[in-house]
């Protein structure tokens, strides 16, 4: 069974956090042609090649301070010109520790905060799900799209750019080796709710947890939140970890998720 790294303390659960997170901008880009993955001891860049500042990121800072400048204008001139948005994630245990001063220094605005939350998931209760509601993992060039369907709806209009993005690596994410797993709720046959679990770090890290406006507030997020982590407490696994915006933090905190740091992001102005 995998140790659960909440008993380490917050810097070992924050290193894992981060190697979850990692894996999880990084798998499908690094299998699939003309996409740009540079997964470095001091940084790490993925660019996807789209016009998406959701798919182009740069995480996992471990930067000297006598190269911390140089690296964020390595970041900004590769951006810059290959003329792409991109996001950069300060989670804890980034270096330097005043790293986002820095950032904002070289040009850069914060414009999202949210809570990094683990749970101990031998303390997870099961539930039965919504009535109605059937939970899949998608193993189907169509189900995946499915899922990037309920995706790109957090954007009004439905961003296009995220339909693009899993149809560029849905032979990396539909292989049966892919740490990456993809989950969608049908409710009457049709999707309203997905979440991705990425298995990397000794961990297991949710992202991408949505509901379509029309049928939020009944239970599916919750459902889509459980279902991947009995999944994988099942498998041995004992932590599980996400990225909460401000509107989930009370569900997550029912399921029993607990706060261990700040995650915040960057972009250009």
């Amino acid at each position: 069974m995998t140790e659960s790294p909440i008993a380490s303390g917050d810097s070992a659960l924050a290193e894992s956090a981060v190697a979850n997170f990692v894996r999880h901008v990084s798998w499908g880009p690094t299998r699939t042609p003309g996409l740009e993955v540079r997964v470095e001891p001091e940084l790490v860049l993925a660019d996807s090649g789209l016009p998406s500042d959701t798919f182009n990121c740069v995480c996992r800072a471990r930067l000297p301070v006598d190269r911390v400048g140089a690296a964020i204008a390595a970041v900004l001139d590769h951006f810059a010109r290959a003329a792409r948005p991109f996001s950069w994630w300060v989670s804890p245990g980034d270096e330097p520790a005043d790293l986002g001063a820095r950032l904002v220094d070289a040009g850069l605005v914060g414009t999202e905060a949210e809570l990094a939350m683990a749970v101990d998931l031998d303390r997870l209760a099961a539930s039965p799900a919504p009535s109605g509601l059937t939970v899949r993992r998608a193993s189907t060039a169509a189900e995946l799209g499915h899922f990037a369907r309920v995706t790109a709806a957090n954007w009004s209009p439905p961003d296009r750019h995220v339909f693009r993005y899993y149809a560029l690596i849905e032979a990396a994410l539909l292989d049966p080796a892919s740490p990456q797993r993809y989950y969608v709720g049908y409710l009457d046959d049709q999707p309203v709710a997905v979440s991705e679990m990425t298995v990397a770090g000794g961990l297991v890290g949710l992202y991408n947890i949505a509901t379509i406006a029309s049928s939020r507030r009944r239970g599916f997020g919750t459902a889509l939140t459980l279902h991947p982590l009995l999944e994988a407490r099942n498998e041995g696994f004992r932590t599980g970890v996400l990225q909460a915006a401000e509107a989930g933090v009370g569900m997550y905190r029912r399921i029993g998720f607990e706060a261990f740091g700040d995650i915040i992001e960057y972009q250009t102005r």
